[in-house]
Formats: C-alpha cells, structure tokens, sequence
C-alpha cells in the first residue's frame, strides 16, 4: 500500500469541496447506476472506487452487490475516504472498506483483482491518464469490467452567452490546463483506452444536464470556490477579483432565466476482459 500528500488537486481539499464533491456525485448518480446495471453488476461481486471521494458511489456498488459483496474505495486524501467509509456502515453498507492509496504511484490494492474497477471523476486530475487506465486495467480480475466516467470540459455552455459565465470558465479551463490537466479527457477515453494497450472500450455513453442558469448557478459558485486557491496561485485571478466576481454572479444569475446552461458533458465507458 502507498500512502499519499499529494497536493496537486487544483480543486482542493476543504470541506466546501468535499461537500461539493458530495452534490455532484449524487448530481450524477443515474448515470453511474446505469453503467453499473449496464455491465450487469451483481451479488457477491469485488468492487473497486478508484478515486472514491464521498463514497456515493461504493454506495450504488453496495446496494447492487448486496451483504457477500465487497466494495473498497480508494482515495489519496485519508479523512475524506474514512469518514465516506463510516457514513457508508451507518447507513448499513458493513461491506465497504476503505485504502489509503495514490493510483500513480501505489503498487496493487490489497485485495486486487476485482470484478468491478470503476473510476469517475479521476482521470482529469492525473498527470499521465493512459498510465493510470493501463493500472486500473491490470486490477480488473478476467471476466471483470473496467468502468471510467469522466468530463470534457469543452462542452459546458451557456446561451444566449453570459459574461459572468464566460469568465467562469476562463478560470475553470486556464486552471485545468496551467496545472497540466486534460480538460478533454471524457471525449479522449477511447482514445486513451488504446494508448493504454486496453483496446477500444466495448461501448460509450454520455450523460447531459441542461436547466435554467439560476437552476445551475450554484454549482459553478461551488466549482468557483474549489478553484480559487489555485487559480490565484496560479496567476489567473487575484483573491479581490475572485471575491468581486462572485458576488457579480450571484447579483447576474438570479434572475437569469432567459439563459439555458449545458453543464459539461460526462463521458462513460465500459470494458470487459475476457475470461481466462
């Protein structure tokens, strides 16, 4: 096992962030139970969350694989993944455990292969994607499936075009990018998949939220405040810039219901290993 400080999350690790972290995985929790029921995940089956943050979705991988199952989470940051972990046990979930573990560097998860490897959210904070894919791909026992969701933040758009929103996602791009991160990543993952040597995934979907700006201001707020320390450190913004800008979007976006806003995309796809 490899324990982890790594700091090179651009989005933080405050409780602002781990409790947007909570909003979007629920945010998306249809779309990540279909891609479970889509491989046909049931009893007794080993799963892993590679990147597990709050834990909602061992949660899904709990409720399918039922009491003789197995659901291990794995995240860099310790306090967040234990305390998923208790809430998971209070809520009945007793299967679900919890390892400390750097995916970029770490050796094999204790309890690797699994029949399930999923990771969502995790290959956009990763320096090399196809590394990590080839790793998650290796812990997949044969007859298994590798599971990967991910954004392509190029998607997300607001019409008709709203300044506060443009300078949104200057911030939120420029961060990504300065920092080194493929902000493509969900429309790549064929692609990766084959630098990986995996081969091309057995199949792809995409998920789409569209509402009203008011409806989804929140949560750019919320995705603006995880940012903001890197974004100043960075050199893209100043803390007095950053603090006038939101309080411009809250005045701009309240009563903005002329404007519809496409959140960015969530790609997700699927492979399973042939059976030995």
């Amino acid at each position: 096992m490899t324990t982890t400080t790594r700091d090179d999350y651009v989005l933080g690790r405050s409780a602002g962030e781990h409790e947007r972290l909570g909003r979007q995985a629920r945010f998306w929790e249809p779309e990540s139970a279909r891609l479970l029921d889509r491989i046909g995940l049931g009893r007794r089956a080993r799963c892993l969350d590679a990147g597990c943050g709050t834990g909602e979705a061992m949660r899904l991988m709990a409720e399918r694989v039922g009491p003789k199952g197995r659901v291990t989470g794995l995240d860099v940051d310790e306090a967040l993944g234990a305390r998923a972990v208790a809430d998971l046990h209070a809520a009945g979930h007793v299967q679900c455990g919890f390892e400390a573990f750097d995916v970029e560097s770490g050796d094999t998860p204790r309890d690797a292969p699994y029949d399930l490897v999923f990771a969502r959210f995790l290959l956009i904070h990763v320096d090399d994607p196809a590394l990590v894919l080839r790793r998650l791909w290796d812990w997949v026992a044969p007859g298994g499936h590798l599971v990967v969701q991910d954004y392509d933040l190029l998607t997300g758009a607001v019409l008709p075009a709203h300044e506060a929103v443009e300078e949104f996602r200057r911030i939120a791009l420029d961060t990504f990018l300065c920092a080194g991160r493929d902000v493509r990543i969900g429309m790549r993952l064929p692609a990766v998949h084959v630098e990986a040597g995996v081969g091309a995934p057995d199949g792809i979907e995409v998920g789409a939220r569209v509402g009203l700006l008011p409806e989804l201001a929140p949560m750019y707020e919320a995705v603006y405040r995880s940012l903001q320390p890197a974004a100043v450190a960075l050199g893209l913004t100043t803390d007095a810039r950053s603090d006038q800008w939101l309080e411009a979007f809250a005045r701009a976006t309240a009563g903005a219901c002329g404007h519809a806003a496409l959140w960015p995309l969530l790609l997700g796809t699927w492979k399973r290993k042939e059976a030995a």
